[in-house]
C-alpha cells in the first residue's frame, strides 16, 4: 500500500530494525537510523522508511500505538537546509539533525491536534443529553471511536437524512467538525 515493491534488499530488514531498536539513542536519532537503513537498501522505499521512522519512534517512546508524527513534516520548512536547500532525505547529510526537529514540530502538533479535539468531545459530551433522534447514540460512538464518518451514514434507527441533519445540527453546535470540505461528500469527526 505504500507503493513499495519487496525486494531482496529488504529481505533482512526485520532483523536490521530489531538490532538499531535496540541501541540506547534517543528515541528519533533511532528512527533517523531507521529510515537510513531502509533507503541505503532501496532507494525508492522512502515512504516505507518514513512509515517504520514513525513505528520506531512510537516503539521506542513505549506508546501504545504508533503515531504519525515525523512523516507529517516531510514538507515542514526546516527539512530544507544544505546546498541546494533540497528536502533533507533519508540517509542525506545532516537528516538525523531534520529528524530531532520533526519529532519536536510534530509532536507540537499532536498536542495542538488533541487540545482542539478534547474542546469538541468535551461539546459531544454536553449536547448528548439533548439529543432526541432514535440513532444518536450510534453515531456518538462512532464520533467517539473513529477518525471521520460519513455524513451519509445510516443504520436500522436511522436514514441517511436523518444522519445529516443530526451531523448539521452537531455541527452549528460546535459538537463536530466537517473534514472533507466537499460538498457532495462530507466526513464528520472530532
Amino acid at each position: 500500500m505504500l507503493g513499495v515493491r519487496w525486494t531482496e534488499a529488504l529481505g533482512d530488514l526485520p532483523e536490521v530494525l530489531t538490532e538499531l531498536l535496540g541501541f540506547q539513542a534517543p528515541a528519533p536519532v533511532t528512527a533517523a537510523r531507521v529510515a537510513t537503513a531502509i533507503v541505503a537498501r532501496q532507494a525508492d522505499a522512502e515512504a516505507l522508511a518514513w512509515w517504520a521512522a514513525d513505528l520506531a519512534l512510537s516503539m521506542r517512546m513505549r506508546w501504545s500505538l504508533p503515531v504519525p508524527v515525523l512523516a507529517n513534516q516531510i514538507h515542514a520548512s526546516f527539512m530544507r537546509f544544505g546546498p541546494g536547500r533540497g528536502r533533507s532525505r533519508p540517509g542525506g547529510d545532516g537528516f538525523e539533525r531534520a529528524i530531532l526537529l520533526a519529532a519536536a514540530s510534530g509532536a507540537a502538533e499532536a498536542c495542538r491536534l488533541a487540545a482542539g479535539m478534547a474542546v469538541i468531545a468535551q461539546r459531544l459530551d454536553q449536547i448528548e443529553p439533548k439529543l432526541r433522534a432514535k440513532g444518536a447514540g450510534e453515531v456518538l460512538a462512532l464520533l467517539r471511536g473513529d477518525d471521520a464518518v460519513s455524513g451519509s451514514w445510516s443504520s436500522a434507527k436511522m436514514s441517511r437524512w436523518a444522519s445529516r441533519r443530526l451531523f448539521e445540527r452537531l455541527m452549528s453546535e460546535g459538537a463536530v467538525r466537517e473534514l472533507s470540505g466537499r460538498p457532495g461528500f462530507r466526513l464528520f469527526g472530532l
